[in-house]
């Protein structure tokens, strides 16, 4: 290894933080979830390991090694003589490797080759699902999900030709979706259809370091589509794949080291899982000592505590969500502002409005049937529950009894058209916003008819039931929205209840905490009309109401901005592993 690769791969050792600094989140939906993170940093280094291994940077080379055209000379005659017993069919003519096709310059004794030159890439077969089973009848069917991952547990026990049985130390490829090249360790099994298996011409080549460099070069496929509608991977691709080969000798010794350095990759990012893992259960644990304060001083206390260390404690965006989730928590709890005692209690302000919201009712209930629906549920309420201590000028009230109206969508699904008015399903609806990167528009004549219960008005809340359940957003000025299906319509008394905070005591944790355990459903949780109709909702006075809405954006705001700078850090960070990796390959 020249002197200068030396120092490019000394250089990158150097930033070692960055490896195991840089993360990257994968999505996930649903209010209060994180997508999972995955160290991206440490991806970008064992990918840097492999890259130097397959172009011959990462073990000394040795003079006395056997060189690859003498490997390649006998896998040729061992080709040959296997064609002529009749063992395998002749190989198609391979096209001659252009100078674009050769990215690097070679080690002295490689030589670069197609893989068709040394194996041969076999499908696999299309086997009927009918015969598909988890009980363990038959033998394990490796689909594409199991290359290279725990065995997914589908077995075949119908009729298979022994082509088709792979068994431990072969190689295999998944065809789609992320293209991968992994060895099989789990006894026979049968190869299933866009899973390929390499079949070597010669037995004591280097399987292994085969197998790497085909990876190392099927990254480069990988979004490349071989078919016009479907991303997968054809034979052709990988027949046609050029690796750099080196002697047989060096293919061990460089195995053996990617095997050592890999091992060290993954103990560096079992370390960093636990660290991160550690940290998100301090910060959870932190924040619930302010939550479940007893009083102000003991919260006043335990917010001393984290401020403290805020530099130290809120530097993922898991542990910033969760902050969120808190201040969220505290605002309906009534500890995120203090009381004003001049305000009219909360007391007086449900007395009113239920005076003008019962009189409302009454004078429409002839010409909108639901006014007389909406009487006869709140007659008929029980006192709600406190769902945990509230100041004294505070009051626990239902939600019905908050709104001058609360529907139920038409459960159906509504015909959609191209254009026309929107129509909110759940899945438009996340963390108190509307989504409409993939809204459906129904026409007016199934607005007025899905509507017809009570037409969705700006400042109205559309909260969804199911899939999933506690999301709630307002719908905003100027628009005009249809209520899809699983959704509720709820429509405040605005006189005397801030429709943001409202939507504030609609989505934070406690509440959909407390409806889960009226959830039902085996494999979908969702609501009943009338557990939404009764959840219980702490309701201020009307001015602290305005105030906490205020301090709600403020903190929310900033913690926005903390997962900004997150970001940028994170991306900034991959994006310096990645130029790593392309400068100490260069």
């Amino acid at each position: 290894m020249s002197t200068t690769r030396a120092d490019k791969i000394l250089a990158a050792v150097d930033y070692l933080d960055v490896w195991t600094g840089a993360w990257e989140k994968k999505a996930s939906s649903g209010r209060g979830k994180n997508g999972k993170l995955t160290p991206y940093g440490i991806q970008k280094l064992r990918e840097l390991i492999l890259e130097l291994a397959v172009r011959g940077r990462l073990v000394p080379q040795d003079p006395n090694d056997e060189s690859a055209s003498v490997l390649l000379e006998r896998i040729a005659k061992e080709n040959a003589r296997l064609v002529k017993e009749g063992e395998i069919k002749k190989p198609k003519k391979l096209p001659e490797i252009t100078a674009d096709e050769k990215p690097f310059d070679l080690p002295e004794g490689w030589m670069f080759v197609r893989l068709g030159e040394i194996a041969y890439s076999q499908a696999g077969f299309a086997f009927k699902s009918q015969f598909f089973n988890e009980n363990q009848e038959g033998l394990p069917l490796i689909r594409i999900r199991d290359v290279g991952q725990p065995f997914s547990g589908t077995y075949y026990s119908g009729d298979y030709r022994d082509e088709f049985i792979v068994d431990d130390g072969d190689y295999l490829i998944s065809m789609d979706g992320e293209f991968r090249v992994a060895e099989w360790k789990n006894g026979k099994a049968l190869l299933n259809q866009r899973v390929s298996r390499l079949i070597f011409f010669l037995r004591d080549i280097g399987s292994r370091f085969v197998a790497d460099s085909l990876q190392a070069r099927l990254r480069e496929l990988q979004g490349v589509k071989a078919y016009t509608t479907v991303d997968h991977l054809s034979g052709k691709q990988i027949t046609e794949s050029v690796i750099a080969l080196p002697p047989l000798a060096e293919q061990h010794r460089i195995v053996a080291k990617v095997d050592e350095l890999m091992a060290l990759c993954d103990q560096l990012e079992q370390e960093q899982t636990g660290s991160l893992e550690t940290h998100q259960t301090l910060v959870e644990t932190l924040l619930r000592t302010l939550v479940e304060a007893p009083d102000a001083e003991a919260a006043q206390q335990a917010w001393t505590r984290i401020a403290q260390h805020f530099d130290t404690l809120f530097t993922t965006e898991h542990s910033i969500d969760q902050l969120k989730q808190t201040i969220l928590q505290l605002a309906v709890m009534g500890r995120l502002v203090p009381q004003d005692p001049y305000d009219e209690p909360a007391s007086k302000l449900m007395k009113k409005l239920s005076s003008e919201r019962d009189k409302w009712l009454e004078d429409n209930k002839r010409k909108n049937k639901e006014c007389g629906t909406m009487l006869r549920k709140l007659k008929k309420l029980k006192s709600p529950k406190e769902p945990f201590p509230i100041p004294n000028t505070w009051v626990t009230v239902h939600l019905i009894q908050l709104c001058r109206m609360l529907v139920d969508c038409h459960n159906k699904t509504a015909p959609y058209v191209d254009r026309g008015i929107p129509i909110i399903r759940t899945s438009n609806i996340r963390n108190r916003r509307f989504r409409m990167e993939d809204v459906k528009y129904v026409d007016q004549n199934t607005y007025n008819y899905w509507s017809r219960r009570c037409p969705p008005e700006p400042g109205d809340i559309i909260f969804t039931r199911e899939a999933p359940m506690g999301e709630a957003a307002i719908i905003p000025d100027g628009q005009i929205y249809c209520l899809g299906q699983r959704t509720m319509l709820i429509r405040p008394m605005h006189k005397f209840v801030s429709k943001e905070y409202l939507l504030l005591a609609l989505t934070e944790p406690h509440l959909l905490e407390r409806a889960s355990e009226h959830a039902i459903g085996s494999t979908v949780k969702h609501l009943r009309v009338g557990d939404v109709e009764n959840l219980n909702i702490p309701l201020p006075p009307l001015a602290e109401q305005y105030r906490i809405v205020a301090k709600v954006d403020e903190l929310i705001a900033i913690c926005d901005t903390l997962i900004s700078r997150l970001n940028e850090s994170e991306t900034l960070k991959g994006k310096v592993a990645s130029i790593l990796i392309e400068q100490v390959v260069a």
